[in-house]
C-alpha cells in the first residue's frame, strides 16, 4: 500500500499548482492522506479525481464550505495499520506526547499546519508532518510524505523534497 501524504497546499491561489513530482507520487498512490488547508472545495475534488480514496481534514485557511464538509480530525485503519490526522498539532513543546495521548493506539498520527516536515518515531508511533508542497514558509524546501504500508502493518516513511 502507498499513502500519499499532504498538507497546507492552499490551492487554488494565483498560478500556483502542485510541482509535477507531486502530481506524479500522487498518481501512483493508492490513498491519498491530506491533513488540511486544501482552501478550496474544487482542490479537494481535483484531488479525489486522481486516487479514491482521499482521506482530508479541515484546516484554519479552508473556506467556510470545506471547514463545514470535513472533520477537525480522523482515524481510519488501511492495510492493518492505524492512522489519525489532524490538522494543528499545537504547540512544538510536547507536541509528540500530545498527540501520542490523544490518539492512544495509533501507529501514526499526521498533521499540517507548521508547513515545516516532521518524521519521527515516538515511542512506537509515527509523527508525521509532510510540510507544504507548494508553500515553504520556514521549512527549507517544499515538501510531501510517502507512507509505504507492508503487508504486516509497518509503516515506512519518505519525506519527498519537491
Amino acid at each position: 500500500m502507498l499513502i500519499v501524504v499532504l498538507s497546507d497546499t492552499h490551492l487554488p491561489r494565483g498560478s500556483r499548482q502542485l510541482p509535477q513530482a507531486c502530481n506524479e507520487h500522487l498518481a501512483a498512490s493508492d490513498l491519498i492522506v491530506h491533513a488540511g488547508d486544501l482552501t478550496s472545495l474544487p482542490f479537494l475534488n481535483e484531488l479525489r479525481s486522481i486516487s479514491p480514496p482521499v482521506h482530508v481534514v479541515a484546516g484554519n485557511a479552508d473556506e467556510p464550505k470545506l471547514q463545514r464538509l470535513l472533520p477537525a480530525s480522523l482515524t481510519f485503519e488501511t492495510s492493518g495499520a492505524t492512522i489519525a490526522l489532524v490538522h494543528d498539532a499545537g504547540p512544538r513543546s510536547g507536541r509528540e506526547a500530545r498527540l501520542a495521548r490523544r490518539f492512544p493506539g495509533t501507529d501514526a498520527v499526521s498533521y499540517g499546519h507548521t508547513h515545516v516536515p516532521q518524521v519521527e518515531l515516538h515511542g512506537s508511533m509515527w509523527v508525521l508532518n509532510p510540510g507544504s508542497p507548494t508553500e515553504r514558509r520556514r521549512a527549507p524546501c517544499r515538501s510531501m510524505l510517502r507512507l509505504e504500508i507492508s503487508a504486516r502493518g509497518e509503516i515506512r516513511p519518505e519525506l519527498v523534497k519537491l
